[in-house]
């Protein structure tokens, strides 16, 4: 896509979000690193539902602004996952970023979690080939650089490792998911936030959570769908 019709897209993929309840009020934004090195975002304190494809703010490689609206502050995040995300080949087009408030993924992390606890298990197929592990982020206040640091060392742990990440949890926010166009990280947010509906609603049934598939049946969907887990 040229830069016109990413414009379009961010415009197109937020109005969905918006309407469908994923981000609510400005909550939330979206990026697009260019073919150039720079950046389209949404801007500060805009509302996904409502955008103008004029006036996303457009930014340099060195995330210096050329124009449109005041940029999102989460540039700053959303320039470290792109970086840390394009050194592994099973994300190397990492091309869109989406940051949304999705209150059953946010809603997890309300809970206690031990040390190192992702934000959901392997409950369903769908979640291991299409989202994968999803690594909590430790609070930290909105548009922290601790924030930024701490998803790109995830990143690079998880892609060190052989298992290439889509998606972090930043507690009490919400998650932050990426992929090779906006369409596609909508789709990776998407099921993320249904497998995390899915996961609350059983907390609540009277056996309790589900046991996630076992090892054999994760290695089935990695030989044949070529899984990242």
């Amino acid at each position: 896509m040229n830069e016109i019709q990413l414009r379009d897209e961010i415009v197109r993929v937020g109005r969905s979000l918006f309407e469908r309840g994923y981000v609510h009020a400005t909550a939330g934004n979206i990026s697009v690193r260019l073919d150039d090195g720079g950046y389209l975002i949404t801007p500060t304190d805009a509302s996904l539902g409502h955008l103008d494809p004029a006036r996303l703010a457009r930014l340099d490689a060195n995330l210096q602004q050329t124009g449109g609206d005041r940029g999102s502050k989460t540039i700053a995040l959303h320039s470290r996952i792109y970086a840390a995300a394009t050194r592994f080949s099973a994300t190397a087009g990492t091309r869109c970023v989406i940051h949304t408030h999705s209150t059953h993924c946010v809603a997890l992390t309300l809970r206690d979690a031990a040390p190192g606890e992702e934000l959901l298990p392997p409950i369903t197929p769908y979640f291991v080939m299409k989202v994968g592990h999803v690594p909590r982020i430790a609070y930290q206040r909105p548009g922290a650089p601790e924030a930024a640091e701490a998803a790109a060392q995830a990143i690079a742990r998880y892609g060190e490792r052989g298992t290439p990440i889509r998606a972090v949890m930043l507690e009490r926010l919400g998650p932050n998911v990426w992929h090779d166009s906006p369409a596609g990280a909508m789709a990776v947010l998407e099921e993320l936030e249904e497998t995390a509906r899915l996961h609350w609603m059983s907390l609540a049934l009277p056996q309790g959570a589900p046991a996630p598939l076992d090892e054999a049946r994760i290695e089935e969907l990695r030989r044949q769908f070529g899984a990242h887990w």
